[in-house]
């Protein structure tokens, strides 16, 4: 199976970072992509919670997400859509959904992985992030049927390998860990994280992920938010098969779902849970 992992770096209007998008959608497929995966906030980032109330949509009626479920069944592609931040129609409209898609080569969606695990931090005394205002938690791990078995999860997820365990034990051959890295936390941790995932399940990780400086044209205190990049593909035995650097673009890598199997009966750590009294 051969994969496409799309680098973006997005700004706040979503109208505007669907053509880029969609152009490295098509340049995946035109290399015999298969499956492509988009990263987290694939339609926006910003930090601005009125602009986002102003310009988010539901699932229903959000124009990225209608394009590209087109471009899928155009292109007769997997598409994995890293994230959309949506707004959720619930009588409670104070926080939004950072929702990943799984859609099929004839556009239909056929899962959905809301991020569970929020990007509460304090990096230093002048770098702070609170996603949970902004965002809600979902509460549902996911596994999907696609090209092989996806366990789908979103960028902070990343540092909660009880749920990586959970998505390879329900049959995970694939893990994909779409993302917007923080850069300080990126060249910190972004490498030995996804490694980690991947040698402690025997699956591959695929973490498509933005980069660079995110325009903030449209906020009302635009504050300079940038992204690590090194969208990542990783075996399951813990290799680095590709790094897509710092720019925007594609990068394209060859999977075997035989390796998943290879891995598990060389260490099969994956299967051996041992009952043990908590600390």
């Amino acid at each position: 199976m051969s994969a496409g992992l799309v680098q973006l770096s997005v700004g706040d209007d979503p109208a505007a970072n669907l053509p880029q998008t969609r152009e490295l959608i098509s340049e995946a497929a035109g290399q015999g992509a298969s499956l492509i995966l988009t990263p987290e906030c694939t339609n926006i980032i910003s930090s601005d919670r009125a602009w986002q109330q102003t310009v988010l949509r539901t699932e229903a009626d959000d124009p990225t997400l209608a394009a590209l479920r087109a471009q899928a069944a155009e292109l007769s592609v997997w598409l994995l859509i890293g994230s959309l931040a949506l707004r959720t129609g619930e009588p409670d409209e104070s926080r939004f959904a950072n929702r990943s898609f799984l859609i099929a080569p004839d556009g239909r969606i056929v899962a959905r992985y809301d991020k569970i695990h929020m990007f509460d931090v304090t990096i230093s005394e002048t770098e702070a992030y609170r996603e949970s205002k902004a965002y809600r938690p979902g509460r549902q791990a996911v596994v999907a049927d696609g090209p092989g078995r996806i366990g789908m999860s979103v960028c902070y997820d990343i540092r909660f390998p009880m749920l990586y365990r959970g998505l390879a034990q329900a049959g995970a051959q694939v893990l994909s860990v779409p993302a917007a890295f923080n850069d300080t936390t990126g060249a910190a941790h972004w490498h030995v994280l996804l490694r980690a995932r991947a040698i402690e399940t025997g699956c591959y990780v695929l973490a498509p992920a933005q980069c660079g400086l995110h325009d903030a044209t449209h906020a009302a205190k635009p504050r300079a938010r940038r992204s690590y990049g090194h969208s990542l593909a990783v075996s399951p035995w813990g290799e680095v098969l590709a790094d897509a650097g710092e720019m925007p673009g594609i990068t394209m890598v060859s999977l075997d779902l035989r390796q998943v199997d290879k891995a598990r009966s060389r260490i099969p750590a994956v299967s051996y849970d041992q009952p043990f009294e908590a600390p």
